[in-house]
């Protein structure tokens, strides 16, 4: 498949990487940016071309698909214009800042007929698919509340580095929209559908930015589950996600990319409850990052999806659910009340 790259920054130098990781099967033909010579650069390191003119290098016939990976402000005018250009399209997370601008994307997608994939690696990680699998056999019984921590570190000089980030306007919000809606997307994998946020949100160790850099949610799920999530870019020097799902038939944990705890019920002697089960061993590629592979494995799934005619496994409905939560957290923190999603009432 031949790629036109949309934004040639930090994202778009790992996209640029993984394209031409694809054993063949991907192709980066082009490297856009609106500045020329910063696309230059990133098109010499990889063979491709480089052009300013975006809109232009999305209607030529030598491109399949466009990897959008610009400031999340721009997602939905990049991604629709793709579409309309009759282009498959990869968008980095968020899928945009606002539901309006997702639901264009939604719109732009069924209306060509084309395929868009959403950025959300987490989830071609062997751990987290292994849970999700555990869940959804019943391994854990009743799934009945989960924990998600995405504890990381930014220093200044990361929002001065760009004159978007850290702007609600482009940027869409601080370390939960960035960088905690990973930990969120694989929390709302595994509990299902959410239904009611409740947060708290603050700024505490950055300046000159209009976004938080910690917060805090609580969330109901339509099963009755419970989850809590904690997103920050004030913890020095930053932790690894970590993701711990309990059940009424077992319990499993992630840390440090690896499953390092899982316990169920299944075969045990009565009164072997509190018996230590050590986790399985997950298949890793060797030599390579998890997060690296994962976010590989996902541009093949969507290689896939395109060829098979079926959805990624991170699309549109799922980029939009994520971004849905995240802004429902952000009015929750902005009100102080509990925000009801998909039509749910509030408790009170």
């Amino acid at each position: 498949m031949r790629f036109l790259l949309v934004g040639a920054g930090v994202i778009g130098e790992v996209h640029a990487r993984l394209i031409t990781s694809l054993d063949g099967r991907g192709d980066l033909v082009r490297v856009a940016d609106r500045e020329r010579e910063r696309a230059e650069r990133l098109a010499a390191r990889f063979g491709a071309e480089a052009t300013d003119d975006i809109g232009a290098a999305m209607t030529r016939d030598d491109i399949d698909a466009v990897a959008v990976c610009t400031p999340s402000g721009n997602h939905a005018d990049l991604a629709v214009a793709a579409l309309e250009a009759g282009k498959h399209v990869v968008v980095e997370k968020p899928l945009d800042i606002t539901l309006e601008a997702a639901d264009r994307i939604l719109a732009a997608e069924r209306a060509s007929g084309r395929t868009v994939a959403v950025i959300s690696q987490r989830r071609f990680q062997p751990a987290p698919a292994f849970v999700h699998e555990a869940i959804t056999a019943g391994r854990l019984g009743r799934v009945t509340s989960a924990v998600a921590e995405s504890t990381f570190w930014r220093p200044q000089e990361y929002y001065d580095s760009g004159g978007w980030r850290g702007t609600r306007a482009v940027d869409g919000g601080g370390a939960l929209m960035n960088q905690g809606i990973h930990a969120l997307d694989l929390l709302v994998w595994m509990l299902g559908e959410p239904v009611e946020v409740r947060a708290f949100d603050a700024c505490l160790a950055h300046a000159r930015i209009d976004v938080e850099d910690t917060v805090s949610a609580a969330i109901r799920f339509a099963s009755g589950a419970l989850g809590t999530l904690t997103a920050t870019t004030a913890a020095y020097p930053g932790l690894p996600v970590r993701l711990a799902v309990h059940g009424d038939q077992g319990s499993a944990v992630i840390e440090r990319e690896e499953l390092t705890y899982f316990h169920t019920r299944e075969g045990q002697e009565p009164g072997a409850e509190h018996a230590h089960h050590q986790a399985p061993v997950l298949p890793e590629p060797a030599g390579q990052d998890s997060i690296d592979t994962a976010h590989r494995d996902q541009y093949l799934d969507f290689l896939a999806a395109v060829a098979e005619g079926r959805p990624p496994l991170v699309g549109t409905r799922e980029g939009r659910r994520a971004l849905q939560v995240v802004l429902a957290v952000y009015e929750s923190a902005r009100t102080g009340d509990s925000v009801a999603l998909n039509g749910a009432p509030a408790c009170a």
